[in-house]
């Protein structure tokens, strides 16, 4: 995995055309964006997904021609009010923003002054847009080091390279500060009470900014006086009003495992050679094709793909089809060990699954004293 550029050379002809070729001849690619990293890092044995996005596959139109709609995403009341919010956070200039900067993660700096920059990121097509970037950040590294120049990239764009595929991602604000230090800042719109965020939204957050944090430390890698901070700001409405407030967050463990997750994923040329020519998951075929063509892809089921993938109903439907563990929970799976589907675990646990395998006699003990407990309190004795 590295940076935009590619460190290897870039995907050949033949690679681009089979991808399209999977996507449909009419199909434009869906970018992959930070939200579909992070879930896809916290995935990394699935193959179908690994596939499907690396391929630009519309996921939600996909799941729609399956007959298995996603039902989840921001309500559109819930993206007005977040492009508001961020309006006003980055309004006049960034002032706000780089003033809660200098608050939270400035210590020893000077705090910004109406002289603070704030780059035209404006380029033609993503690629044009993180080489703009790039520049941008090493001029305005050049800048902090020469006089000590505050700097806001409203709107960057990142490139990662990606199970041997680019995605461009975009961060809601980078600062660059007086002493060459980049931070990433995250603007949500769910509301920081007391001084505190609900800690699943935060958690989530976070994983998003460690992907944005993996894509700029190796630009920065390539600058001297450059460096990527890995405490990043969360700015929030404060309590229920709309007005900004802001908490500093570490994300050193979310980078070290998204970054093993992401090294973790297979190949995308590997995963679309292992496909039979012809195969397509274009959502104007008929469902029973498309139904093959994803049955073709191997996939890793949880429970908490509900909350992060589109297909993750017509994955939940195929496991418990197959009767597959998968569908009750990872924790479950991994302490099931070789039973895998439901059959086999219920008939270890009656005594009929082998003894001589550890976990199926571990389950037919336990089956046998939750009996005896029952018979137990049963008793009027």
């Amino acid at each position: 995995m590295s940076s935009y550029p590619p460190s290897g050379p870039p995907p050949t002809t033949t690679l681009r055309q089979r991808l399209a070729d999977l996507r449909g001849p009419a199909v434009p690619p869906r970018p992959l964006d930070a939200r579909a990293l992070a879930a896809l890092a916290a995935n990394p044995g699935c193959g179908r997904r690994a596939l499907l996005d690396g391929a630009g596959v519309d996921k939600t139109a996909l799941a729609a021609a399956l007959g298995s709609p996603s039902a989840f995403g921001q309500s559109q009341f819930a993206i007005v009010r977040g492009n508001a919010f961020e309006a006003r956070v980055k309004g006049d200039g960034g002032a706000e923003l780089l003033r809660l900067v200098h608050e939270h993660l400035g210590a020893g700096t000077e705090p910004p002054g109406p002289g603070a920059h704030v780059p035209d990121l404006t380029a033609a097509g993503p690629e044009g847009r993180a080489a703009r970037t790039a520049l941008a950040l090493r001029e305005a590294t050049a800048a902090a080091a020469a006089d000590g120049t505050w700097t806001l990239l409203d709107h960057p764009m990142l490139a990662l390279e990606v199970a041997g595929s680019p995605a461009y991602l975009e961060p809601d604000a980078v600062v660059v500060h007086p002493d060459g230090r980049w931070t990433v800042v995250e603007i949500k719109s769910f509301p920081m009470i007391d001084g505190a965020a609900d800690a699943a939204k935060v958690g989530a957050a976070a994983r998003q900014a460690a992907v944005y944090v993996l894509a700029l430390e190796k630009t920065a890698g390539k600058l001297a006086s450059a460096a990527v901070g890995h405490t990043v700001l969360l700015v929030c409405p404060k309590d229920f009003s709309n007005l900004p407030a802001a908490s500093p967050v570490d994300i050193r463990r979310e980078r070290a495992v998204t970054l093993r997750q992401l090294e973790r994923l297979t190949r995308v040329e590997e995963l679309a050679a292992a496909l039979p020519e012809g195969l397509s998951f274009d959502p104007a075929r008929p469902a029973e094709e498309l139904t093959e063509a994803v049955a073709a892809v191997s996939a890793a089921y949880a429970p908490e793909c509900l909350a992060a993938c589109e297909l993750a109903f017509h994955c939940r439907e195929r496991a418990r089809a197959a009767d597959a563990v998968t569908a009750l929970g990872r924790s479950v799976r991994g302490e099931l060990g070789t039973l895998t589907t439901v059959e086999e675990a219920l008939a270890a646990a009656a005594g009929s699954g082998g003894t001589e395998d550890p976990t199926a006699a571990s389950l037919h003990r336990a089956a046998r004293l939750r009996a005896e407990a029952l018979e137990a309190a049963a008793c009027p004795c």
